[in-house]
């Protein structure tokens, strides 16, 4: 069902599935052929990395793919040993405490070190990765041995106990300390093979920029981000095809809050009982401030129905998010302090957006994947704005049914602030005519609810059309032009800050999900961000991509406002384009995503 509601993303996983199959037949072993007596049939069998593999990242999964699906056993071990007999790892399927591990230096509100629970094998056709309780170190080499009954596949896989079957050694060393360009790839040629190990090489305390470049892939993992690592920025190569996906949920990983005292937040912003124990069910969570994501895929395969389950949490100020593909079902988008969120895709459908934080959407797309469901639920305090957005589209998949979903719902009497502004938003008609909801219902009406902000300005149907808002809920308000433009600048809505951003959009494309190849000629708008005060010689100009910033072939001078839109007309000759913005000293503070020019 997953797979389904998650619309065009399911070829892009189908097709990166396939791709991580084929590099790995580069180590095709027959056991029975190459280790007499090492197991017990002759089976095709192959090992990532390969026996022999050099310069083996130290975050690297194993994977052992057989010629069927095989299915995981009760008991038995995965042992990691290095050459000289020392065990340096252990998976026991018997032992609970072997799904469980630490991820990222993640510790609770008291300082201790919290376990993640975690699947140490996860099998996906005929492949059973292996995921290890830590890094290996650089410079060693290692055997893996595997016991019977661990992994069944049909034809007598006896496991792996010669440790001359599986051996690798890893990288000599680290990348220099103070390298702020790193490069995650899964086949194993950069300089991690996970974004976690990326992340966990940034030094707690980081005070420069650093890019963390994610090669086209799927990384099946979870990443958390605790809060002395800031100005990371995770970089995708292709925005639908480099996804970082994992099952993580309230289910499987949020503590009981009536015993246990040890695996409480850090940094709960509503203190008291809320934020105790929920910080822990994101699929990709961050504690640190000025962190970005773009151009990526995020996926929570949490199924439906299967508890809250963020594809994103930030927990810090300053968190970009350009150019994302956020899935999931209920939760997918968690933001607590201040965000900003820009020609990006988010689906879900139980308060799929929703946190305490400042946040600023513009120029995206939210598809509700369920009827009888919200959009938003936002618990602002009185001392910050809450959710804002500005020029969006909220749209639906086939099934969801008209007058079936409200735009936000809140509890007045706990979450007196909240504060949801739509301005100049395309939605379907599965919008429910009164759009808001107070609960607990029936029992809470408006006069409960005097300091709620439900306010709208100039809502339209998807083709345009304004839409009937005179049967909203009595408290809710459609805002003047002045209030409008007020919560239009994000520097109002953000305290201040807005980061640079740059995207491009054909004009016949509704900005959101990736724009596709375009012809000769073609019309695109490129919508840009910028902070307060900045130049009006800063220029939005027209590349090739791999160009130097010298080579430009078309600039248009920016606005003074803190966000504006510039039409180009695409060249005639085909190739890939790019804008950029460039300010007066000729610095590129931005990139947008490629525009593919085709020939006709």
């Amino acid at each position: 069902m997953l797979k389904e509601q998650s619309g065009t993303h399911t070829a892009a996983i189908d097709e990166l599935a396939h791709a991580r199959r084929v590099w790995r037949s580069v180590a095709l072993y027959l056991f029975a052929a190459v280790i007499p007596g090492s197991v017990c049939a002759a089976f095709a069998v192959e090992l990532s990395p390969a026996s022999g593999a050099t310069q083996v990242c130290i975050d690297t999964p194993l994977s052992i793919t057989f010629n069927q699906q095989p299915q995981l056993g009760t008991s038995g071990a995965i042992r990691v040993f290095q050459l000289d007999g020392t065990l340096v790892d252990a998976i026991d399927l018997a032992d609970p405490g072997s799904r469980k591990r630490t991820i990222g230096g993640a510790v609770s509100d008291n300082g201790t070190p919290h376990l993640f629970n975690y699947f140490p094998v996860i099998i996906t056709g005929n492949t059973a990765a292996i995921y290890l309780h830590r890094q290996l170190d650089y410079g060693q080499a290692y055997y893996v041995t595997i016991d019977p009954g661990v992994l069944l596949d049909g034809e007598g896989f006896a496991g792996i106990s010669n440790p001359q079957t599986w051996r690798i050694s890893t990288k000599l060393s680290a990348p220099p300390p103070g390298t702020n360009q790193l490069t995650v790839a899964t086949e194993g040629t950069g300089d991690f093979c996970t974004v976690q190990g990326a992340i966990d090489f940034v030094p707690a305390g980081n005070t420069q920029a650093v890019n963390v470049n994610v090669r086209k892939g799927t990384y099946a993992e979870l990443v958390y981000v605790v809060p002395t690592k800031p100005f990371i920025t995770v970089r995708g190569e292709d925005r639908d095809r480099t996804i970082i996906q994992y099952t993580n949920n309230n289910t499987l990983n949020s503590p009981n809050p009536s015993t246990d005292t040890v695996n409480r937040c850090i940094q709960q912003r509503i203190p008291n009982g809320p934020d105790f124990f929920n910080c822990w069910r994101a699929m990709f969570g961050v504690e640190a401030s000025d962190f970005t994501v773009e151009n990526i895929t995020l996926h929570n395969t949490t199924p439906f129905g299967g508890s809250q389950a963020e594809a994103f949490r930030g927990n810090n100020d300053r968190i970009l998010l350009n150019r994302v593909n956020l899935l999931s079902f209920q939760d997918t988008l968690r933001l607590q302090t201040s965000g900003f969120v820009t020609n990006s895709y988010i689906e879900g459908d139980v308060d799929f957006m929703w946190g305490t934080g400042a946040a600023f959407f513009q120029k995206s797309e939210f598809t509700a994947l369920h009827s009888a469901e919200w959009y938003t639920q936002v618990r602002n305090p009185q001392t910050n704005h809450g959710f804002v957005y500005i020029g969006n589209r909220f749209t639906r998949t086939a099934g969801v049914a008209d007058n079936s979903y409200y735009l936000s719902r809140i509890e007045p009497l706990r979450f007196p602030f909240s504060e949801v502004v739509f301005i100049n938003t395309a939605m379907d008609m599965h919008i429910i005519p009164v759009g808001w909801e107070l609960d607990p219902k029936p029992a809470t009406t408006c006069a409960q609810a005097p300091s709620i902000h439900f306010w709208e300005y100039h809502s339209t149907d998807l083709d345009g059309n304004a839409v009937d808002t005179s049967n909203r809920l009595s408290c809710s308000r459609q805002i003047t032009d002045a209030e409008a433009a007020q919560y239009s600048d994000p520097a109002f809505v953000l305290a201040g800050w807005v980061p640079n951003t740059l995207n491009a959009t054909p004009a016949t494309v509704a900005p959101g999900p990736t724009p596709g190849p375009v012809a000769p000629g073609t019309r695109v708008t490129v919508n840009w961000s910028a902070p307060s005060g900045h130049s009006t010689r800063d220029f939005i100009g027209l590349y090739r991509v791999g160009d130097p910033d010298t080579a430009l072939l078309w600039p248009q001078f920016t606005t003074p406002g803190t966000t504006g839109t510039v039409n180009f007309t695409m060249p005639l000759a085909p190739g890939q384009y790019e804008f950029r913005y460039l300010v007066p000293n000729k610095t590129r503070v931005a990139s947008s995503n490629i525009i593919t020019v085709v020939p006709q």
